[in-house]
């Protein structure tokens, strides 16, 4: 079955519903989505976005765009961050006037509360710029967008599995998906296509990513040639329920929540005396592993699984239940703690892809490191990279990213299809992806894909985590190779069409099995520390020789890596202390 469309969004978070919005007022437009809009994962993002609204106290848009730099280790392009910055504020009023219900100050203005790494007059000290609705805020943001789409006639493909891409060339022409009620193949024509696939956190075994956060874009796109940018760079939140990864919002520490080792001290004044538990993430959790390993951990043995305690104990009961009411319940149905009388038992859980399709300010998809662009193919959001977290995305910069970059994406998509002519291609550009449905499902015994995933994010977890070293992640790679051949092999058990989990969950495999090897690769190539990437064989960053971007294509069992430069127009870098 053929679909035709203006414009196609792949991905209902808040970038891909924001970019439908936007599409929609001049282009025909269709969503695309493996789950229902409300269920995407940018609903589990908890505890604000960030604008300098300067409503609790004096703050400004470059402040923010200088933070966002600093934090992410300057290897942010600063064009985009000065935008993203500038743009913030009436990006917050646009969601509050569409009908978001952020949290208020007593004179009924938009309340801010403190995040990690935001500061004023350029780090003096902390600043409160995050704008929240409780511990709900990325969930009132996929509310808010999608009623409006209904509003604005965009047309919904809920639970649609993506598995190929029509290109000519550095033309895109549509999408060929998967219809998961029915095991029917569909092929959806358009001028534009447009990922909002989210991240890949499920390539690592202790993630705070939802099960459907397995790289469908980047992934189908890196396989027809696309490059990605930044893969190396991979944040771990600090606080994660331990063992399970579930996030607890970095707004527990912004309302005053405290970090405590085995001794009951409060360990960060040792690493980030200013910000003390809101420095930037890559610091607090390196911290946090730091203190595991020198035997200050809740069990104290050292080990990788050991753990500390967020103490929000000191915050209020009535703060508590106000501002954090799903983290209460997170806290109080998993771990049987109340956080009003007892620490929480966390850890560091990955969280956050820095990297992913390289784009411009305009959500393009970038071809190379001299300015080449795709027509007609657009990103934004985790999946894409345009970069503004650089190596280490600061708290609350995530769902910015998705509102500012989403509808700025959405515009030029509108324009861009008004003057651009469809490609011309048949039913037969799915024949590549019926044939690899066709081989998994074929009837032949084969390996089940369960262990080799919990292989690989074993692995990642392991070797490609917090610290890094050549000898980790030489065996990362080499694992993940083989692993990669034994995917080969792997044949769905249930060979029903309706609902079938079992090959969507080893279509998603694949598609991590991609990544993850981009990703150790990427990491491996890049010989310095800097955010996120932080190597115990070479500690110290490098910008004489690693100050540029990565870009990495994937050659079948090979990655190509190659650069492109970093945007260093506002600040010169700096050694990064808080």
């Amino acid at each position: 079955m053929i679909h035709e469309f203006e414009a196609v969004v792949i991905g209902a978070g808040g970038a891909g519903l924001y970019a439908a919005l936007e599409a929609s007022k001049k282009a025909k437009t269709a969503v695309l989505s493996k789950v229902y809009a409300i269920r995407s994962h940018t609903g589990a993002a908890q505890g604000g976005i960030s604008a300098a609204l300067g409503n609790v106290e004096e703050d400004k848009p470059e402040w923010h765009a200088f933070d966002t730099v600093k934090g992410g280790d300057y290897l942010v392009d600063q064009n985009a961050a000065l935008i993203l910055a500038e743009e913030a504020v009436q990006a917050v009023y646009d969601l509050e006037n569409r009908g978001l219900p952020f949290n208020r100050t007593p004179d009924g203005r938009i309340d801010q509360r403190r995040f990690g790494g935001h500061t004023r007059n350029f780090g003096e000290a902390p600043v409160r710029r995050a704008c929240y609705a409780a511990d709900r805020t990325g969930h009132m943001i996929l509310q808010t967008l999608y009623q409006q789409c209904i509003k604005n006639q965009v047309t919904f493909f809920d639970e649609f599995q993506v598995v190929d891409v029509v290109m000519d060339g550095r033309t895109c022409g549509g999408v060929v998906a998967v219809e998961l009620a029915t095991g029917d193949i569909h092929i959806f024509k358009a001028k534009a296509v447009f990922f909002a696939t989210g991240g890949f956190g499920r390539m690592y075994r202790i993630t705070s990513n939802a099960y459907a956060n397995t790289g469908d874009g980047p992934a189908v796109l890196a396989r027809r040639g696309v490059p990605l940018e930044d893969m190396e760079f991979f944040q771990f939140h600090p606080t994660g329920i331990k063992s399970m990864g579930i996030l607890i919002s970095e707004a527990v520490r912004g309302e005053g929540g405290i970090l405590r080792n085995r001794g009951d001290e409060r360990f960060m004044a040792r690493y980030v005396p200013t910000l003390l538990d809101l420095g930037p993430r890559d610091i607090v959790s390196r911290s946090m592993i730091t203190e595991i390993r020198q035997g200050r951990g809740i069990r104290g043995d050292g080990k990788i699984d050991d753990y500390l305690h967020l103490d929000a104990t000191q915050i209020g009961r009535e703060i508590i239940l106000a501002k954090l009411p799903d983290i209460t319940d997170f806290c109080k149905t998993y771990l049987g703690v109340d956080p009003a009388e007892g620490p929480i038992p966390v850890q560091p859980t990955a969280h956050y892809a820095m990297g992913g399709l390289p784009t411009d300010i305009h959500g393009r998809v970038v071809a190379d490191g001299k300015g080449g662009f795709y027509d007609g193919l657009y990103a934004a959001g985790e999946c894409a990279c345009v970069s503004v977290h650089g190596a280490n995305r600061l708290g609350t910069n995530s769902l910015l990213d998705l509102v500012v970059f989403g509808r700025r994406a959405g515009i030029h998509i509108a324009d861009y299809v008004k003057n651009a002519d469809p490609l011309s291609f048949d039913e037969h550009v799915a024949d590549p992806a019926k044939k690899r449905i066709a081989e998994l499902t074929d009837g032949k015994k084969g390996l089940h894909g369960e262990k080799i995933r919990e292989k690989m994010q074993f692995e990642m977890m392991a070797n490609v985590g917090v610290y890094r070293n050549e000898t980790d992640m030489a065996k990362a790679v080499y694992i993940l190779q083989e692993l990669r051949e034994a995917y080969a092999k792997v044949r769905v058990q249930d060979r029903s069409k309706a609902f079938n989990t079992d090959l969507l969950e080893i279509l998603e495999l694949g598609n991590l099995l991609d990544l993850a090897l981009i990703t150790a690769e990427s990491a491996r190539n890049r010989k310095e520390s800097r955010g996120a990437h932080s190597r115990e064989d070479f500690p110290d960053r490098d910008d004489e020789n690693w100050l540029k971007h990565t870009l990495a294509w994937l050659d079948q069992d090979t990655v190509r890596i190659d650069y492109k430069p970093v945007d260093l127009s506002l600040w010169e870098p700096k050694p990064r202390t808080y």
